[in-house]
């Protein structure tokens, strides 16, 4: 397994794209991308790579363990071929994102059967909002952090926004109110929903890519609330393989070629595929199931806010309580005395065992790997005296 470290650089990506060119056409080694400097990868690499691997890539451990998910050439080329079917065909596609996780991964092999080199936005540095231009290119791909990044900038960042056929944006929950910031803006924004287990994204705009499938169980006893969702299962040709040295959580979470999430989900009422978080975020308050994605969109349905994180605290009376970290979408959008306000509109829209107990008002949410918010770091906020 040749193990590639990558920094961002356009040299380094190129390196990593040349190699998955190999691995993905069967002529050469597995490939395992690694974050540059960053140490191992976490999980164990010494035992044989399954036949028919072209890439490992690592999960992020947030939640758990990391793991690598064993991905082939087929899983890859399926999913680069129907996001070119369902965006309007193959083109070139901008690298804003890091090459080692699973949506960057996707976007060198999109663009290797697309037959045209992707351009890389240096990530050296951090994604910078100034130096971010379109490039020629007909797609990209950002997290939602990024893209609210370029909606303040403004600028010739957000002009080259505009350019792009499409941007996907997934890694982490897109909130309503920035994607109808970023329409309003001009910008053609593709939500999109998948992990690393599904070879990246997989269901855009609600709906499945060409030969993806998706079924939801029933939801989980005492959820709250009339939005409530049951476990997401996806199926298809993207599917990964499985786990590197891990049979007894592959035998887990692949079977009968489905791969069960950790995410719940519905379908909306025009058929869409609406997800609601992961099923171990679930906070149980006093016997009652409260879902924090639902709490969280009601709170960002309120004047002023911008970023929202709701999570479970340990309580001695009710076992875990709900508990909110705000951004306002400006300083000082939000003061203390709008907290009262902000419990109120969740009580009255989900019931009083869904209104946050606790609610801090923060410059900016704590984030970790690609944007996603960093659950764990806001508890500490509530837990630190």
């Amino acid at each position: 397994m040749l193990i590639l470290p990558c920094d961002g650089s356009a040299d380094t990506v190129g390196a990593l794209s040349c190699a998955l060119a190999a691995a993905v056409e069967g002529t050469g080694e597995t490939v395992l991308p690694v974050a540059a400097g960053g140490g191992p990868p976490g999980f164990d690499t010494s035992g044989p790579v399954p036949t028919g691997t072209a890439v490992v890539v690592g999960t992020s451990g947030s939640t758990s363990e990391p793991k690598g998910v064993l991905l082939s050439a087929r899983a890859l080329r399926a999913s680069a071929e129907a996001t070119h079917t369902r965006l309007g065909g193959p083109g070139r596609w901008l690298l804003t994102l890091p090459a080692h996780h699973v949506a960057g991964v996707q976007v060198l092999v999109r663009s290797l059967l697309a037959g045209a080199e992707a351009v890389v936005h240096d990530l050296g540095q951090g994604f910078r909002p100034e130096r971010f231009r379109s490039a020629g290119c007909r797609y990209t791909a950002l997290v939602p952090t990024q893209i609210r990044r370029l909606l303040d900038a403004g600028g010739p960042g957000l002009a080259a926004l505009r350019e792009f056929d499409a941007v996907l944006l997934g890694g982490a929950g897109a909130p309503e109110p920035l994607l109808a910031r970023a329409r309003e803006a001009g910008v053609r924004v593709v939500t999109t929903y998948g992990m690393t287990e599904t070879a990246g994204g997989c269901v855009y705009d609600g709906v499945p890519l060409a030969g993806v499938r998706v079924r939801i169980g029933p939801p989980p006893e005492g959820t709250a609330g009339p939005a409530a969702g049951g476990p997401i299962a996806l199926g298809g040709p993207t599917l990964a393989s499985g786990y590197l040295n891990r049979p007894e959580r592959t035998a887990r979470s692949f079977e009968d070629g489905w791969f069960r999430t950790d995410d719940l989900g519905r379908w909306r009422e025009d058929g869409r595929l609406q997800v609601l978080g992961r099923a171990d975020d679930v906070i149980v308050t006093g016997g009652v199931k409260v879902s924090p994605s639902v709490v969280e969109r009601v709170l960002r349905e309120q004047p002023g806010v911008g970023d929202v994180c709701v999570v479970g605290v340990d309580d001695p009376e009710w076992g875990q309580i709900v508990v909110a970290a705000i951004a306002p979408c400006e300083p000082g959008a939000v003061g203390r005395e709008a907290v009262g306000a902000l419990k109120g509109a969740v009580r009255d829209r989900l019931g009083r065992a869904a209104a946050p107990k606790d609610i801090r008002i923060v410059r900016a949410l704590p984030l970790r790997g690609v944007g996603k918010p960093d659950r764990q770091a806001v508890r500490r906020l509530f837990s630190a005296e």
